[in-house]
């Protein structure tokens, strides 16, 4: 998806548009397109779930669930589309950055993303044992016609919720002043 981001979509997108800096940049406010693919995530998984208990496969781990791929395909399609844009967000920040500054703020981005997969492990983790239960199957199971992944995907879509909600409450609040007004 790069080199296509990169040398097809990013000239056409300057040039419908007139903006020197990529659509990528303009597009970062409105997270809640990224974050719709969790959302489409979790009704594919329930309805996956749906077909394999009405299939009568849920314990029959050997047995391909009877449902077309292509329910997966949209999902898949906006989480490359996200990842593209966040990707090249994080890495072109570097021309912005001063000179003396730059390796600096490299390993800091690079630090973000060792941090979050830090936090993202920690979150399965945490939802493995707070849902596992007196059953002993937990949304995040071994076996994946038991799990509920549904619910953990609805779980990170309203995390996502709760992250816009509250970057729009500091970003409005914020009052951007220069060095000679404090």
């Amino acid at each position: 998806m790069l080199p296509i981001y990169d040398r097809a979509f990013v000239p056409v997108a300057r040039r419908v548009t007139g903006h020197h800096a990529p659509a990528h940049r303009r597009w970062h406010r409105h997270v809640l397109r990224r974050h719709g693919c969790r959302g489409l995530a979790a009704l594919a998984e329930a309805k996956r779930l749906r077909v394999a208990r009405d299939a009568g496969v849920v314990d029959l781990p050997d047995v391909a669930v009877p449902m077309s791929l292509w329910w997966l395909v949209p999902q898949y399609v906006l989480m490359g589309l996200a990842e593209v844009l966040a990707d090249i967000g994080l890495e072109e920040f570097y021309d912005q950055v001063p000179d003396a500054l730059r390796s600096v703020g490299l390993v800091l981005s690079l630090s973000a993303l060792g941090a979050g997969s830090y936090a993202s492990g920690m979150l399965v983790s945490a939802v493995d044992w707070a849902t596992r239960g007196g059953s002993g199957e937990s949304w995040i199971s071994d076996s994946i016609n038991r799990a509920h992944l549904d619910y953990f995907y609805w779980l990170l879509a309203g995390l996502a919720a709760l992250d816009v909600a509250v970057f729009l409450y500091f970003s409005k609040r914020f009052v951007y002043r220069n060095k000679g007004e404090l």
